[in-house]
Protein backbone atom coordinates (compact mmCIF):
# COMPACT_ATOMS: atom_id res chain seq x y z
CA UNK A 1 0.00 0.00 0.00
CA UNK A 2 0.68 3.49 -0.70
CA UNK A 3 2.07 5.75 2.58
CA UNK A 4 -0.77 8.33 3.10
CA UNK A 5 -0.65 11.39 4.72
CA UNK A 6 -2.82 13.13 7.30
CA UNK A 7 -4.08 15.53 4.44
CA UNK A 8 -7.44 15.24 3.30
CA UNK A 9 -8.16 15.37 -0.74
CA UNK A 10 -11.91 15.08 -0.92
CA UNK A 11 -14.47 15.55 1.69
CA UNK A 12 -18.16 14.92 1.35
CA UNK A 13 -20.18 16.33 3.92
CA UNK A 14 -24.12 15.77 4.56
CA UNK A 15 -24.47 14.84 0.40
CA UNK A 16 -28.31 14.43 -0.39
CA UNK A 17 -29.27 13.95 -4.07
CA UNK A 18 -32.59 13.60 -5.17
CA UNK A 19 -32.58 11.31 -8.85
CA UNK A 20 -35.64 10.84 -10.74
CA UNK A 21 -37.60 12.33 -8.15
CA UNK A 22 -36.43 9.81 -5.51
CA UNK A 23 -33.72 10.92 -2.52
CA UNK A 24 -31.04 8.23 -3.57
CA UNK A 25 -28.38 9.67 -1.31
CA UNK A 26 -29.63 10.89 2.11
CA UNK A 27 -27.18 12.72 4.29
CA UNK A 28 -24.09 10.97 3.44
CA UNK A 29 -20.36 11.67 5.11
CA UNK A 30 -16.93 10.43 4.26
CA UNK A 31 -13.19 11.33 2.78
CA UNK A 32 -10.36 10.42 0.94
CA UNK A 33 -7.40 11.26 2.14
CA UNK A 34 -3.30 11.67 -0.05
CA UNK A 35 -2.08 8.40 -0.73
CA UNK A 36 -4.96 6.02 -0.01
CA UNK A 37 -7.37 3.86 -2.14
CA UNK A 38 -10.55 4.29 -0.68
CA UNK A 39 -13.34 1.52 -1.60
CA UNK A 40 -17.07 2.36 -1.45
CA UNK A 41 -19.07 -0.66 -1.59
CA UNK A 42 -22.73 -1.53 -1.87
CA UNK A 43 -25.02 -3.09 -3.67
CA UNK A 44 -27.13 -1.99 -7.39
CA UNK A 45 -29.08 1.25 -6.34
CA UNK A 46 -27.48 1.93 -2.82
CA UNK A 47 -26.29 5.29 -4.42
CA UNK A 48 -22.95 5.21 -4.78
CA UNK A 49 -23.03 6.49 -9.11
CA UNK A 50 -25.42 9.13 -7.90
CA UNK A 51 -22.49 9.84 -5.35
CA UNK A 52 -20.17 9.91 -8.00
CA UNK A 53 -21.95 11.78 -10.49
CA UNK A 54 -22.84 14.92 -7.47
CA UNK A 55 -18.90 14.76 -6.72
CA UNK A 56 -18.24 15.49 -10.51
CA UNK A 57 -20.91 18.16 -10.66
CA UNK A 58 -23.39 15.86 -13.22
CA UNK A 59 -25.98 15.71 -11.36
CA UNK A 60 -27.06 18.75 -8.44
CA UNK A 61 -26.53 18.47 -5.10
CA UNK A 62 -29.83 18.86 -2.54
CA UNK A 63 -28.16 19.60 0.14
CA UNK A 64 -24.91 19.42 1.61
CA UNK A 65 -21.57 20.24 0.79
CA UNK A 66 -18.18 18.64 -1.50
CA UNK A 67 -14.57 19.70 -0.97
CA UNK A 68 -11.75 19.53 -2.71
CA UNK A 69 -8.49 20.22 -1.54
CA UNK A 70 -9.81 22.32 1.31
CA UNK A 71 -12.81 24.35 -1.19
CA UNK A 72 -16.18 23.72 -1.86
CA UNK A 73 -16.76 22.38 -5.34
CA UNK A 74 -20.61 21.97 -5.30
CA UNK A 75 -21.43 23.33 -8.68
CA UNK A 76 -18.61 23.38 -10.15
CA UNK A 77 -18.35 21.71 -13.48
CA UNK A 78 -16.33 18.66 -14.73
CA UNK A 79 -14.00 20.89 -16.76
CA UNK A 80 -12.94 22.84 -13.54
CA UNK A 81 -12.57 19.93 -11.52
CA UNK A 82 -10.06 18.11 -14.31
CA UNK A 83 -8.05 20.84 -14.06
CA UNK A 84 -7.61 20.77 -10.41
CA UNK A 85 -6.62 17.24 -10.55
CA UNK A 86 -10.06 15.34 -9.97
CA UNK A 87 -10.56 13.05 -12.64
CA UNK A 88 -13.33 10.40 -13.04
CA UNK A 89 -13.33 7.39 -15.46
CA UNK A 90 -17.34 6.69 -15.46
CA UNK A 91 -19.30 3.86 -15.18
CA UNK A 92 -19.81 2.04 -18.77
CA UNK A 93 -16.35 3.72 -19.83
CA UNK A 94 -17.60 6.10 -22.38
CA UNK A 95 -14.71 6.22 -24.64
CA UNK A 96 -14.57 7.93 -28.29
CA UNK A 97 -15.05 4.83 -30.39
CA UNK A 98 -14.11 6.01 -33.78
CA UNK A 99 -10.97 7.54 -32.33
CA UNK A 100 -7.83 4.96 -32.32
CA UNK A 101 -6.26 3.87 -28.92
CA UNK A 102 -3.58 6.76 -29.22
CA UNK A 103 -6.12 9.30 -30.05
CA UNK A 104 -7.90 8.61 -27.09
CA UNK A 105 -5.11 8.70 -24.79
CA UNK A 106 -4.19 12.40 -26.48
CA UNK A 107 -7.78 13.26 -25.55
CA UNK A 108 -6.68 12.56 -21.88
CA UNK A 109 -4.06 15.37 -21.98
CA UNK A 110 -6.68 18.29 -23.44
CA UNK A 111 -5.95 20.39 -20.43
CA UNK A 112 -1.62 19.99 -21.11
CA UNK A 113 -0.09 21.51 -23.38
CA UNK A 114 3.78 19.89 -22.55
CA UNK A 115 4.12 18.43 -26.22
CA UNK A 116 7.27 15.83 -24.95
CA UNK A 117 5.37 15.54 -21.76
CA UNK A 118 2.03 14.13 -23.23
CA UNK A 119 4.03 11.45 -25.68
CA UNK A 120 6.17 10.38 -22.55
CA UNK A 121 3.21 9.63 -20.57
CA UNK A 122 1.33 7.82 -23.41
CA UNK A 123 4.53 5.89 -24.07
CA UNK A 124 4.05 5.60 -19.61
CA UNK A 125 0.21 4.17 -20.70
CA UNK A 126 1.45 1.54 -22.76
CA UNK A 127 3.60 0.34 -20.45
CA UNK A 128 1.02 -0.09 -17.87
CA UNK A 129 -1.36 -1.24 -20.15
CA UNK A 130 0.78 -3.39 -23.01
CA UNK A 131 -2.48 -4.55 -24.44
CA UNK A 132 -3.44 -1.05 -25.71
CA UNK A 133 0.71 -1.12 -27.09
CA UNK A 134 -0.70 -3.90 -29.14
CA UNK A 135 -3.84 -2.31 -30.72
CA UNK A 136 -2.25 1.23 -30.64
CA UNK A 137 -3.83 2.39 -33.97
CA UNK A 138 -6.77 0.26 -33.50
CA UNK A 139 -10.23 2.18 -32.90
CA UNK A 140 -11.60 2.12 -29.70
CA UNK A 141 -15.09 1.07 -30.68
CA UNK A 142 -13.97 -2.30 -31.58
CA UNK A 143 -11.98 -3.44 -28.40
CA UNK A 144 -13.75 -5.74 -25.98
CA UNK A 145 -15.07 -4.39 -22.76
CA UNK A 146 -11.73 -5.06 -20.49
CA UNK A 147 -9.64 -3.11 -22.85
CA UNK A 148 -12.06 -0.16 -23.14
CA UNK A 149 -11.79 -0.24 -19.32
CA UNK A 150 -7.72 0.16 -19.95
CA UNK A 151 -8.37 2.66 -22.16
CA UNK A 152 -10.49 5.02 -20.40
CA UNK A 153 -8.29 4.35 -17.08
CA UNK A 154 -5.27 5.22 -19.40
CA UNK A 155 -7.14 8.43 -20.69
CA UNK A 156 -8.07 9.68 -17.53
CA UNK A 157 -4.41 9.04 -15.56
CA UNK A 158 -3.05 11.34 -18.82
CA UNK A 159 -4.77 14.50 -17.18
CA UNK A 160 -2.18 14.08 -14.37
CA UNK A 161 -4.91 13.44 -11.67
CA UNK A 162 -4.25 14.10 -7.76
CA UNK A 163 -7.60 12.34 -7.21
CA UNK A 164 -8.97 9.69 -9.30
CA UNK A 165 -12.36 8.28 -9.56
CA UNK A 166 -13.29 4.87 -10.42
CA UNK A 167 -17.04 4.10 -10.90
CA UNK A 168 -17.80 0.37 -11.14
CA UNK A 169 -14.68 -0.47 -13.41
CA UNK A 170 -15.14 -4.55 -13.24
CA UNK A 171 -19.24 -4.21 -13.97
CA UNK A 172 -19.65 -6.58 -17.45
CA UNK A 173 -16.42 -7.94 -17.49
CA UNK A 174 -14.85 -11.65 -17.83
CA UNK A 175 -13.45 -13.18 -14.48
CA UNK A 176 -9.82 -13.03 -16.31
CA UNK A 177 -10.86 -9.30 -16.98
CA UNK A 178 -12.12 -8.68 -13.76
CA UNK A 179 -8.97 -9.62 -12.25
CA UNK A 180 -6.47 -7.78 -14.98
CA UNK A 181 -8.74 -4.73 -13.97
CA UNK A 182 -8.15 -4.73 -10.44
CA UNK A 183 -4.54 -6.03 -10.57
CA UNK A 184 -4.07 -2.55 -12.86
CA UNK A 185 -6.08 -0.54 -10.18
CA UNK A 186 -3.31 -1.88 -7.47
CA UNK A 187 -0.33 -0.94 -10.17
CA UNK A 188 -1.96 2.52 -10.71
CA UNK A 189 -2.29 3.23 -7.22
CA UNK A 190 1.50 1.99 -6.35
CA UNK A 191 2.46 4.82 -8.79
CA UNK A 192 1.39 7.15 -6.06
CA UNK A 193 -2.72 8.57 -7.38
CA UNK A 194 -5.32 8.76 -4.68
CA UNK A 195 -8.16 6.63 -5.57
CA UNK A 196 -12.20 6.73 -4.51
CA UNK A 197 -13.42 3.06 -5.88
CA UNK A 198 -17.06 2.57 -6.69
CA UNK A 199 -17.89 -0.90 -6.67
CA UNK A 200 -20.17 -3.80 -6.86
CA UNK A 201 -17.66 -6.64 -6.09
CA UNK A 202 -17.42 -5.99 -2.50
CA UNK A 203 -14.77 -8.36 -1.82
CA UNK A 204 -12.05 -7.37 -4.28
CA UNK A 205 -12.69 -3.47 -3.78
CA UNK A 206 -11.96 -4.09 -0.14
CA UNK A 207 -9.29 -6.48 -0.33
CA UNK A 208 -6.93 -3.75 -2.13
CA UNK A 209 -8.80 -0.53 0.16
CA UNK A 210 -6.62 1.14 2.65
CA UNK A 211 -10.07 1.75 3.94
CA UNK A 212 -14.11 1.34 3.31
CA UNK A 213 -17.36 2.52 3.46
CA UNK A 214 -20.17 0.41 2.78
CA UNK A 215 -23.78 2.01 1.47
CA UNK A 216 -27.35 1.20 1.99
CA UNK A 217 -30.51 2.60 0.71
CA UNK A 218 -28.20 6.22 -0.14
CA UNK A 219 -26.51 6.14 3.51
CA UNK A 220 -23.50 4.75 4.98
CA UNK A 221 -24.03 2.62 7.51
CA UNK A 222 -20.59 1.28 7.82
CA UNK A 223 -16.80 2.32 7.54
CA UNK A 224 -13.64 1.14 8.45
CA UNK A 225 -9.99 -0.42 7.23
CA UNK A 226 -10.42 -2.53 4.27
CA UNK A 227 -9.63 -6.13 5.76
CA UNK A 228 -11.80 -5.51 8.75
CA UNK A 229 -14.54 -4.82 6.95
CA UNK A 230 -13.51 -7.55 4.71
CA UNK A 231 -13.76 -10.13 7.65
CA UNK A 232 -16.97 -8.75 8.83
CA UNK A 233 -19.89 -10.88 9.56
CA UNK A 234 -22.38 -8.58 8.37
CA UNK A 235 -20.02 -7.32 4.99
CA UNK A 236 -20.17 -11.12 4.25
CA UNK A 237 -23.18 -11.80 4.32
CA UNK A 238 -24.88 -9.23 2.84
CA UNK A 239 -22.14 -9.19 -0.29
CA UNK A 240 -20.33 -11.99 0.11
CA UNK A 241 -23.17 -14.75 -0.05
CA UNK A 242 -21.19 -16.06 3.23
Amino acid sequence: MAENSNKVLLQVKGLKVAYGGIQAVKGVDFEVREGELVSLIGSNGAGKTTTMKAITGTLPINDGDIEYLGESIKGKGAWDLVKKGLVMVPEGRGVFARMTITENLQMGAYIRNDKAGIAADIEKMFTIFPRLRERKDQLAGTMSGGEQQMLAMGRALMSQPKVLLLDEPSMGLSPIMVDKIFEVVRDVYALGVTILLVEQNASRALAIADRGYVMESGLITMTGPGQELLSDPRVRAAYLGE
